[in-house]
């Protein structure tokens, strides 16, 4: 797992914290704005500007949440992955942390 997945839930705004629990998601928010803001979370496990096989966004996806589809799913629809045909997937949108 990458060094980004380790405490990426730990700082949650107070609406976040209902849908995680130890450090991984049990169930994603019905409500798009705090949707986005969760998968936003998620996004920042992938480094901008490497590419993914989709067996490897599935390995880090399945450590944060049990239905790593769906998960998968929601980040290309909002635009904060994108993919190609053969599965190669990479980071294109979420918000970057500046130090």
């Amino acid at each position: 797992m990458d060094a980004r997945c380790d405490d990426m839930f730990g700082d949650l705004p107070d609406r976040l914290r209902p849908f995680v629990r130890d450090g991984r998601i049990t169930v994603l928010p019905a409500r798009r704005a705090a949707r986005l803001l969760l998968l936003d979370r998620v996004v920042q496990a992938f480094e901008p500007g490497r590419r993914y096989k989709e067996a490897a966004v599935n390995e880090i996806l399945k450590t944060l949440y049990d239905d790593h589809v769906t998960l998968r799913r929601y980040l290309v629809d909002e635009d904060l992955m994108s993919r190609t045909p053969d599965g190669t997937y990479w980071r294109s949108g979420g918000s970057v942390p500046v130090s």
